[in-house]
């Protein structure tokens, strides 16, 4: 009995030792699947960290440091630059001074250099500082697409005659590349005041500045060339030398709210001046220049400007095309939605005797004008010299759309002069409301030559002068003509 008692009391022994080790065992593992689910592998932390991110520090710490013999873990390292930040590339970081007047040529062309080798990079030109930079260009074609020059401080242009040499026909200059931006709430500013009031040969200069005559080539402001998806939102381009903004052989331009400005009697400034260029989109911008506001060449094709403001300056116009003998080609041009105050001329297109090619689908729509001199021009006997030779060749005009133009002039609400040899076709006006400036004595009436088309619409005042129906004399194109 009693070595029944003494077994008996040996086994329970052990099934109490067996039963503690089971709930000790569970517990462990209970308390390592616990800690399983809330640690990292270290290769995980290692492509966190490659994010920029902290990775599961936070855990070690909540939990007091887990393994590691006791030792704190050593310090995260600084997360890598992301790639936007990568992509910042700032003038100042280059040696630029901004001081305005110490030069910064170089400093623009170094950070350039840089940010031309990231796609979708961003070159800083930081507010609060003035930039004095002289000709520069800003090249591809082996540069990344989709760069922004963020241009929120101020540039200006050299005003020393040495700098330009001979005569340069840009300032600032882009070229060949896919997907450019100027972005920001910036200035160029051209410090065009130099060349626009040059002394004559024989006067005394007004200035020892002044007196350094400057090259009879006046720069652009700023110029595209070659280049795909091209923007340009929110700077101000101001007092250039001539054209305020350029596109020559460009594609996909779009171009809005920023302002172009100059005095009204400085010569040749041009707001923007388009040419070679298709599918140009301009809107939502202030254009007051000594020339026209938008100035379309030859080569373009399916332009639209709308909801700009022109003046003071010579309108909008296409052309003088068709110099020198030369062949012109516009066409697919819409003109709508525009305020003009104190400008030469409202909507013109203007070409030389002699030249060839064709002008064909523009339409003028919902202008507004308010003491303009002449709201309404073709003119294809221009010429900006003492005199030029009469030719009977002309660029041909055709299916020309002018509808609602509304509002004030001071000379002559509508002239229409076309080629003898090639008169204008298709041309067609409706609710044309032109009233005169009563306080102005001297006013013409509407004049028309060779023009043919239709009136839709009664006109204010009478348009008597345009031809019914297509002109009879129009000349068999050759294939020179035709674009």
């Amino acid at each position: 009995m009693a070595g029944f008692s003494f077994k008996g009391y040996v086994l329970m022994l052990l099934l109490i030792l067996l039963l503690l080790c089971y709930n000790f065992e569970v517990c462990e593992a209970r308390r390592g699947k616990h800690w399983k689910q809330r640690r990292i592998p270290a290769s995980s932390l290692t492509k966190k960290r490659g994010k920029g991110k902290a990775g599961g520090g936070s855990h070690n710490n909540h939990h007091g440091g887990g393994g590691g013999g006791g030792k704190n873990p050593a310090p995260m390292p600084s997360p890598s630059p992301s790639s936007s930040h990568n992509s910042m590339f700032n003038v100042l970081d280059f040696g630029a001074k901004g001081d305005g007047v110490t030069d910064d040529t170089k400093a623009f062309e170094d950070a350039w250099m840089s940010a031309c080798q990231v796609e979708a990079s961003t070159m800083q030109i930081p507010s609060d500082y003035t930039f004095f930079v002289g000709p520069i260009s800003f090249s591809g074609p082996y540069c990344q697409p989709n760069i922004i020059f963020q241009l929120d401080g101020t540039i200006v242009a050299p005003t020393n005659s040495k700098i330009w040499s001979s005569g340069l026909l840009w300032w600032i200059e882009f070229t060949k590349l896919k997907g450019i931006t100027i972005q920001g709430n910036g200035t160029i500013e051209g410090r065009g005041s130099v060349w626009w009031s040059q002394p004559e040969p024989n006067d005394e200069p007004i200035s020892e500045e002044l007196g350094k005559k400057m090259p009879s080539i006046k720069p652009t402001a700023l110029r595209f060339y070659g280049s795909y998806n091209v923007t340009v939102t929110g700077i101000t381009i101001q007092n250039s030398p001539q054209c305020h903004l350029k596109f020559d052989n460009c594609e996909a331009v779009h171009v809005y709210n920023m302002s172009v400005t100059s005095p009204g009697d400085s010569l040749n400034t041009d707001g923007i001046h388009l040419q070679n260029s298709k599918d140009v989109v301009i809107h939502h911008r202030n254009l007051s220049c000594g020339d026209d506001c938008v100035s379309i060449q030859t080569g373009c094709n399916g332009v639209k400007i709308h909801n700009v403001n022109c003046g003071p300056g010579h309108g909008i116009s296409i052309g003088g095309l068709g110099r020198d003998n030369t062949k012109a080609c516009v066409s697919n041009i819409t003109v709508r939605d525009v305020n003009m105050y104190g400008t030469m001329t409202g909507v013109r297109i203007k070409t030389w005797q002699g030249g060839s090619g064709s002008v064909q689908s523009i339409r003028f729509s919902n202008i507004r004008v308010s003491e303009v001199q002449t709201p309404i021009v073709i003119d294809q006997f221009y010429c900006d010299r003492s005199s030029c030779k009469n030719q009977t060749a002309a660029v041909a005009l055709s299916g020309i759309a002018y509808e609602s133009i509304k509002g004030t002039y001071t000379v002559k609400p509508v002239h229409l002069a076309c080629s003898d040899g090639t008169p204008c076709s298709d041309i067609s006006l409706t609710e044309i409301e032109l009233q005169p400036m009563q306080e102005h004595y001297h006013m013409y009436d509407p004049f028309c030559w060779q023009t043919f088309g239709e009136l839709y619409t009664p006109t204010v005042p009478p348009i008597l002068c345009l031809q019914n129906g297509k002109p009879t004399s129009n000349r068999i194109l050759s294939g020179h003509d035709i674009c």
